[in-house]
């Protein structure tokens, strides 16, 4: 996103400030790397904890039916998807 004040690299932080992923930077979390099982090898309880920090950041609720293994499998991916959230609510994250 470009101009709107959030970025993936914002996206990054989000998750290492929210799993508290101490001595982790987000250069160090690649846009397409696994985030699940490999990559930084989040499980189903660090799943939540992310849902519940995208929530709060955003102002939107995440129904089970949005959570989709692919819509959370890499940063990209979940920018993708708070990018279409904030544009189905009119709004801009920020």
């Amino acid at each position: 996103m470009s101009g709107d004040g959030f970025t993936l690299n914002d996206l990054k932080q989000l998750i290492i400030d929210s799993l508290q992923l101490e001595g982790t930077t987000p250069e160090m979390i690649g846009d397409d790397e696994p985030l699940f099982a490999e990559g930084l090898a989040l499980d189903s309880v660090d799943a939540l904890e992310l849902v519940v920090a995208i929530e709060k950041r955003f102002g939107f609720k995440i129904r089970g039916d949005d959570f989709d293994p692919q819509t959370f499998a890499t940063t990209a991916s979940m920018f993708r998807f708070i990018e279409d959230q904030m544009a189905e609510a009119g709004r801009r994250p920020g």
